[in-house]
C-alpha cells in the first residue's frame, strides 16, 4: 500500500508524536509499504528516512502559542500534494482544519483520522470540568458536531484507547476502531543502572535509600507539570524523595521557577536519544504522570516496559494501562491526592516487589500496533467517497488521467506488501 500521513503535529523538536511517526515510517518501509508524511515546515523539503519512507515538508506558519510547531494553512497546496502522491490510504492525525481539508480532497483513497489528541479532555474538561462533563459536552456541542462531520468524511476514526473510543461513540461517531499503541524496542528493566540512580540522588543531596521519581513529557498546561511539582514538593517535606523531570515546552520558565523552590528537583531538556532515555527510565524507582488527557500515554507504557511502577491520574489513556501491582492512581487534577499517592508509594516500603511484578508484564510492541493498523487500512472499505459525493470517484479518476503535469507525477511504486 501507499499511505500518506497528513500530520499537523509533526515537528523536528516534537516528542511523542514524532517518535511514533518516525517509527511508523521505518516499519512501513521494512514491511514493503510506501509511506509519505506531509508535515508543516519552514520551507518545502523532501527527506527519505528509509526506502519508500518520505517526509515531505509543506511551507506553513508557526503556531502563535508554541513556535516549535506549525499548522497547515493552504488547502489548495495540501490537496495538490495528495494528488501528487496518489495514495491508497490517507491518514490524518489532527481533528482540526487539516482533517476537514483531507475530507474535502477529491481523491478516491480511503481515509482515517487517528486521534493523537483529545481536545475535550485537554482543554474543555480541564477548564470547566467543575460543572460536570455532561454540561461541558452540551456547551461544546459545536465541537461534537464537527467531529460527527469528520466521522462522515472519513472511513475510520482510530482511537488508541478504549476510554476515548467509548466517549466518541457516545457522542454519535459511528466509525470508531480501537488500536492501542505499543512500545518501541529498547525499553527494558535490563537497562537499570544503579550507579546512575545513585549519582542522581546524590546530586539532589539524597542517599541510596531515598526514592527517585521520574517525570517526562512536554511542558505545557494540559500535561500538568506544575501539578506534579507542587504535589512532589509537598510530599518531600516529610519523605526522602527526589524528582528528575525531562522535557521542554512553553511552560519551562514557570516550571524552572517553581522547581527552584525545592532542592530535590532536577530539570533536564527533552531527550531524543531513546537509548539514553530508556537507561534513565529503568534507573528510576517510579514514574509520576500528571496528564488525564492522554489518548494512550506512551511514556507510561515505556515506564512499565522498563520495569518501573507508575503513579497516574484516574482518567484517560494513562489510567487505562494501570494494572494490579504496577502502581497507583490518584484523582485527576487533585494535588492533594497526588501528594497522598506519592507518600503512600514511599511508605509501603515494597516498591521492589511492585517493581518486579511490573517488570514481568510483557508490553504490547509498536510492531504489533503497526501490523494491526495497516491490516485495518488494507481492509478499509471505500465507502466514504460515495457517501459524501456520488460523483467523486468518477471525478477523481478523470482528474488523475487528465491532470498529470510533471510536478504532480506520482513517483514509481515499490512492490508493496498487504
Amino acid at each position: 500500500m501507499r499511505i500518506v500521513d497528513v500530520c499537523a503535529f509533526y515537528s523536528p523538536s516534537g516528542g511523542g508524536v514524532r517518535t511514533y511517526v518516525d517509527a511508523k515510517l521505518r516499519w512501513a518501509s521494512a514491511a514493503g509499504h510506501e509511506m509519505i508524511l506531509l508535515a508543516p515546515a519552514q520551507s518545502a523539503s523532501t527527506v527519505e528516512l528509509a526506502p519508500g519512507a518520505i517526509i515531505a515538508g509543506i511551507p506553513a506558519p508557526t503556531m502563535p502559542f508554541d513556535r516549535r510547531y506549525r499548522y497547515f494553512n493552504d488547502e489548495v497546496r495540501l490537496h495538490a500534494e495528495l494528488t501528487r502522491w496518489q495514495p491508497d490510504h490517507v491518514e490524518c492525525s489532527s481533528p482540526w482544519s487539516s482533517a476537514s481539508a483531507v475530507a474535502r480532497w477529491q481523491g478516491s483513497a480511503t481515509r482515517s483520522l487517528v486521534m493523537h489528541c483529545d481536545p475535550m479532555a485537554a482543554y474543555a474538561y480541564r477548564w470547566f470540568g467543575f460543572v460536570g462533563r455532561r454540561l461541558v459536552d452540551r456547551l461544546f456541542s459545536r465541537f461534537w458536531d464537527h467531529m460527527k462531520a469528520l466521522d462522515r468524511g472519513f472511513d475510520l476514526i482510530v482511537s488508541p484507547s478504549a476510554q476515548l473510543a467509548g466517549r466518541l461513540e457516545a457522542r454519535g461517531l459511528r466509525k470508531v476502531v480501537t488500536v492501542p499503541l505499543g512500545v518501541s524496542e529498547g525499553f527494558s528493566p535490563l537497562h537499570r543502572d544503579d550507579r546512575l540512580r545513585a549519582d542522581l540522588l546524590d546530586e539532589l543531596g539524597l542517599g541510596k535509600s531515598a526514592t527517585l521519581f521520574l517525570a517526562a513529557g512536554r511542558l505545557s498546561p494540559e500535561k500538568r507539570p506544575d501539578l506534579l511539582i507542587d504535589a512532589f514538593a509537598e510530599a518531600s517535606r516529610t519523605r526522602d524523595v527526589g524528582l528528575v523531570m525531562v522535557g521542554d515546552g512553553g511552560m519551562r520558565g514557570k516550571v524552572e521557577r517553581i522547581a527552584s523552590r525545592s532542592g530535590r528537583i532536577r530539570l533536564l531538556p527533552h531527550i531524543s536519544d531513546r537509548e539514553q532515555l530508556s537507561r534513565l527510565m529503568a534507573s528510576a524507582d517510579a514514574l509520576l504522570h500528571g496528564c488525564e488527557a492522554e489518548t494512550f500515554g506512551l511514556v507510561v507504557a515505556e515506564a512499565l516496559a522498563s520495569g518501573i511502577p507508575v503513579i497516574v491520574p484516574d482518567r484517560g489513556g494513562a489510567f487505562e494501562q494501570l494494572r494490579p501491582g504496577c502502581g497507583l492512581a490518584y484523582a485527576a487534577g487533585n494535588r492533594g491526592d497526588l501528594t497522598r499517592a506519592i507518600r503512600a508509594f514511599v511508605d509501603v516500603g515494597g516498591w521492589p516487589r511492585i517493581h518486579r511484578r511490573s517488570a514481568k508484564v510483557g508490553p504490547r510492541t509498536m510492531d504489533q500496533h503497526f501490523a494491526e493498523l495497516f491490516d485495518i487500512y488494507h481492509a478499509a472499505p471505500a465507502a466514504v467517497s460515495s457517501e459524501a459525493n456520488p460523483f467523486l470517484n468518477a471525478m477523481s479518476s478523470a482528474l488523475h488521467q487528465a491532470v498529470r503535469p510533471a510536478t504532480l507525477m506520482r513517483p514509481k511504486r515499490r512492490v508493496a506488501a498487504k
